[in-house]
């Protein structure tokens, strides 16, 4: 007979191991998480407005406007005007962008997959990679 789990303890359970291993990734690359996921975004997406941004990432337009005038400051994103509407602005990534990114995730997932592959065993990573799939259906509620 399958015993009942207790959600509200997962819940706390995963959100404090979560965080810790957010930590320990934040510590292993040069931007901020926000800066992190707009770049990415706009790699595997491309080009994107900032109000397109800030919905995505789930941040206010100020917030997120803020940040890509960071990442612009830097040389990593450029705005340039929508074709389809000259009223907004698309931002992209430069190739400095792209390449800075590249660098950030190769420093980023090789700690990771060393760790995973050091630390678990083989039915371990087995079940890591399942684990996978129910975060992301998590995080996409």
């Amino acid at each position: 007979m399958a015993t009942r789990t207790d959600v509200s303890a997962v819940a706390s359970d995963l959100r404090l191991v979560l965080g810790q291993l957010i930590r320990r990734l934040r510590a292993e690359h040069r931007f901020s998480i926000t800066q992190g996921a707009v770049l990415g975004r706009l790699d595997r997406e491309g080009p994107q407005s900032v109000s397109d941004l800030a919905v995505a990432e789930r941040v206010r337009p100020q917030s997120m406007a803020q940040t890509v005038s960071d990442l612009e400051s830097d040389g990593l994103v450029e705005r340039r005007p929508d074709p389809g509407d000259r009223r907004r602005a698309l931002v992209s990534l430069t190739p400095s962008g792209r390449s800075e990114l590249l660098i950030d995730r190769g420093r980023r997932e090789g700690w990771l997959a060393g760790a995973i592959s050091e630390e678990l065993s083989m039915e371990e990573q087995a079940v890591l990679a399942d684990a996978v799939e129910l975060l992301r259906r998590l995080a996409e509620a």
